[in-house]
């Protein structure tokens, strides 16, 4: 039986450190590490909590090792903090599921992502990034557009205020972000059409869509962005839809295009909107994906399209396995 470490951020230890609800956004409730656990335990692996990269350090170092690590960790600061805990694995030799931290620290910084994905000839909406106030000014992108961190996730920073419409709200947005989150902020074209997320399994190759789901807001819910709230309280705000046919495999192909292109690994989910036109765009990738088994996105469309939880996970680390036996 093999030994599995988990790797994760539990929301409620930043939350007793004085951390904000918005701070740790991203961060894993226990549900989550419940559910992973006991998943894990039925698929017949033998489970070890670790905890985040702090926690991980101290056991690498007191002479801990695994198998194998099923790492959600997210990391609290900086570009590379996703990386963290993979650096350290690739460090030990210890193999573990999901993206490498080339692969995490790219597509965590939305604009390099966008810039590879771009030159892969994907369609992504045109963009600028703001890293000062005095950037704000040379943006010549047409209005609206939409306003967001550089490399955040959850929804966080991302409200009604982030679609502005002329040049004081531009302004007035990107001061905000910049002096909430300490970091760059990305200003890309606002795109009017459908939002879609795409569930992806597999690595290269082998990889797959699972399954399209369109994200439809309710009329009481922040209007046209998919938002920090939104996300949230989704079972008030939003109601999700698979998408089928011919929509689904046009869909697909931009998402499978650019995992393949940004050598995600195992499995996770993209973000997917059509412009005026109906042409699907990149927005971003999330290669660690939330794995609540109810409320995170990619059990959510997994479920829609008939994969249970407990298949979910098999296929994510059936993949794992599958690629570390290869050498990939």
């Amino acid at each position: 039986m093999l030994r599995v470490g988990m790797t994760y951020d539990l929301r409620t230890d930043y939350l007793e450190e004085g951390y904000s609800e918005e701070q740790t956004a991203e961060f894993d409730q226990p549900a989550t590490i419940d559910a992973i656990e006991e998943t894990l335990g039925s698929l017949g692996y033998r489970t070890d909590r670790i905890g985040h990269v702090r926690a991980l350090a101290k056991r690498l170092v007191a002479g801990d090792r695994w198998d194998l690590v099923f790492n959600i960790a997210e990391g609290l600061k900086g570009f590379g903090r996703e990386s963290q805990v993979p650096c350290l694995l690739d460090a030990y030799d210890i193999p573990y599921v999901f993206s490498d931290p080339l692969v995490l620290s790219l597509t965590l910084h939305k604009a390099m992502a966008k810039r590879v994905v771009r030159d892969l000839g994907i369609p992504t909406p045109d963009f600028a990034v703001v890293e000062e106030t005095g950037d704000i000014a040379a943006v010549s992108l047409p209005y609206p557009l939409f306003v967001k961190p550089l490399s955040e996730g959850t929804g966080k920073g991302i409200n009604e205020k982030s679609i502005v419409r002329d040049a004081g709200e531009l302004d007035a947005r990107c001061r905000s972000l910049l002096e909430t989150f300490s970091q760059p902020v990305l200003v890309e074209t606002y795109l009017s059409g459908r939002e879609f997320t795409v569930g992806i399994v597999g690595t290269g190759r082998t990889a797959r869509a699972i399954a399209v789901m369109e994200v439809i807001l309710r009329e009481n819910a922040e209007k046209g962005v998919y938002s920090l709230v939104n996300k949230e309280y989704c079972e008030q705000f939003v109601d999700y839809a698979l998408v089928t046919g011919e929509e689904a495999e046009r869909v697909s192909a931009v998402a499978l295009a650019a995992w393949r292109g940004l050598e995600c690994r195992d499995g996770g989910r993209l973000d997917i909107r059509a412009d005026a036109s109906g042409v699907p765009h990149f927005l971003e990738v999330n290669p660690l994906a939330g794995l609540h088994p109810t409320h995170s996105d990619l059990p959510i469309l997994s479920a829609l399209a008939g994969v249970s939880y407990r298949d979910l996970l098999g296929m994510i680390v059936a993949s794992a396995e599958e690629r570390i036996r290869s050498g990939r």
